[in-house]
């Protein structure tokens, strides 16, 4: 399994039922199951025509999706010893992939370059040291040299792609791509369900979404974001379109010591937890994929710095940034148009 150590995300991809006016001659459908660590949640709505043939059935799709989704875990999981990536993980240089995991590659190397380090998909060592990855989180703090020593075996600069295959300049290098691989794993199911002729959907894994169309009666899908608090209390709700959406927030996955609250999100440059108030990003993207990635990034860079690179991307982003007596709002106008007007 894919499993996002580094990221928890804050979205409530509510499908929203609205039961008041429902034609009789739509349904509204659920697929549900277990991927990557986490849950996933397919929504769709079908024609009178397509309710009665078997390929648009919830059978029929979940083998459908459930092969997808096996398929990526075989390619991309840290958790799985002989996938794709676990096996290049353990070469010394370079292993050849498949072309699904060189685009997702592909993708991460360029939002490094992007974001000037911030999203960094090598940099598990230090996730593992500050106690956020498969092992236990730590009783003391991470010394200074250690940090140093850690942060020698990390840096994308030292991935590449040659053809099919991945190569590290590095013999120990370690690429974990839990930050952009559930991100893929939506795209791979969207892209599925149009494929199968099914154009109104909302895809959700473990928080990562993708909508397309419409739920019944035309209406948009909704999705809210959450307010960083204790209970799922709403911030914002949403109409995204044809788009996918991501939320990457610290609010939830953190530890105490010495009195110090420590981040799940470490910044690949000082080799330490961010300290900085941004508290939750939420990105929209035509891919779930970059979303997700973009998400990581910003969080990362920290308010002023990640809006800053939000608005140079042209992007639609999100902040919540925490306050002495709450959360306060920044968002760039590419995401104002999203926003539900309140009644």
């Amino acid at each position: 399994m894919i499993q996002s150590s580094i990221k928890w995300l804050a979205l409530i991809g509510l499908a929203f039922f609205i039961s008041s006016c429902s034609k009789p001659e739509q349904q509204l459908l659920q697929i549900q199951g277990q991927t990557m660590g986490t849950y996933y949640q397919v929504t769709y709505a079908l024609s009178s025509e397509q309710s009665e043939d078997k390929q648009y059935s919830i059978q029929h799709l979940q083998t459908l999706i459930d092969q997808q989704l096996e398929l990526v875990n075989d390619q991309m999981s840290t958790y799985r010893p002989q996938s794709e990536l676990s096996l290049f993980n353990k070469s010394e240089r370079a292993f050849e992939v498949s072309d699904a995991t060189i685009k997702v590659v592909k993708r991460a190397l360029q939002v490094y370059q992007q974001s000037g380090g911030a999203f960094d998909v090598t940099v598990g060592p230090l996730v593992n040291l500050w106690g956020f990855g498969p092992d236990k989180k730590p009783n003391k703090v991470p010394s200074a040299e250690l940090i140093e020593q850690t942060k020698q075996k990390i840096g994308s600069q030292y991935l590449s792609i040659e053809g099919n295959r991945l190569v590290k300049a590095k013999p120990e290098l370690y690429v974990d791509l839990s930050s952009i691989a559930k991100g893929y794993g939506v795209d791979v199911i969207a892209e599925l369900l149009t494929k199968q002729g099914i154009t109104n959907y909302l895809v959700d894994i473990g928080g990562e979404l993708r909508a397309s169309g419409t739920k019944l009666n035309n209406a948009p899908w909704t999705l809210a974001v959450e307010r960083p608090e204790f209970g799922q209390n709403v911030q914002r709700l949403l109409h995204i379109g044809d788009n996918a959406i991501a939320t990457s927030g610290d609010y939830r996955n953190y530890f105490e010591f010495d009195g110090i609250r420590y981040s799940h999100t470490i910044d690949p440059a000082t080799g330490r937890p961010i300290s900085h108030k941004l508290v939750s990003v939420t990105v929209i993207d035509k891919s779930s994929m970059v979303a997700d990635a973009l998400a990581t990034a910003i969080t990362v860079l920290g308010p002023e710095n990640g809006l800053k690179f939000a608005n140079k991307l042209n992007q639609p982003v999100f902040l919540l940034i925490k306050q002495d007596d709450g959360f306060i709002e920044s968002y760039t106008p590419a995401f104002e148009p999203f926003f539900v007007e309140e009644e």
